[in-house]
């Protein structure tokens, strides 16, 4: 560049052709040396350089497109993923709420049919007992019977001063018993 300054400022035009260029100062060489160089240095640029930019610049532009996607896609997902869950979660106290429901039923049918058991065991129990009772107290009876039978004959016979047979004996304490009732 130095060396274009140099022969542009060593060709000076003479002084009585001085135009418009040398009056403003401006060697007109050095400007068309300066501006063929930076047209040359531009379409390097465009040539090598900028397609380069530009593509490094559109891949950029790509890859935050590509991720603002990516993010608004995971956003839907995510609003996607919290409403299942929700419904999941929801229809998961409902089959806890039917659960235990089923559970209270079946509880209060097994203390139900407990209780049924029981008390038909306690009924039998006391048909058991009230017929022990019953065949106790006709035992007695019975035992009472013969031995009043038994006392009534001693007695007749004492009073009699003889001892009747066993049927006489039988018939008069069935008469004396029927009397009593």
């Amino acid at each position: 560049m130095d060396l274009l300054y140099q022969i542009a400022s060593t060709t000076q035009a003479p002084a009585e052709k001085a135009g418009l260029f040398e009056s403003l100062g401006i060697n007109w060489m050095s400007l068309l040396l300066q501006s063929s160089a930076f047209l040359a240095l531009l379409w390097l640029l465009s040539k090598y350089v900028f397609p380069v930019l530009i593509g490094m610049l559109d891949e950029r532009d790509r890859k935050i497109e590509a991720g603002q996607r990516a993010a608004a896609e995971a956003v839907k997902a995510a609003e996607k993923a919290e409403a299942s869950t929700e419904k999941n979660l929801e229809q998961a106290r409902k089959d806890a709420a039917a659960i235990v429901e089923t559970a209270r039923k079946e509880a209060a049918q097994i203390s139900e049919e407990a209780e049924d058991r029981a008390t038909k065991k306690a009924e039998h129990l006391i048909a058991q007992a009230q017929a022990r009772i019953d065949s106790d107290i006709a035992e007695a009876r019975k035992s009472l019977h013969d031995e009043m039978v038994e006392l009534v004959a001693t007695a007749t016979a004492k009073v009699a001063g003889k001892t009747i047979d066993a049927k006489a004996d039988a018939a008069l304490i069935r008469k004396a018993l029927q009397e009593s009732k």
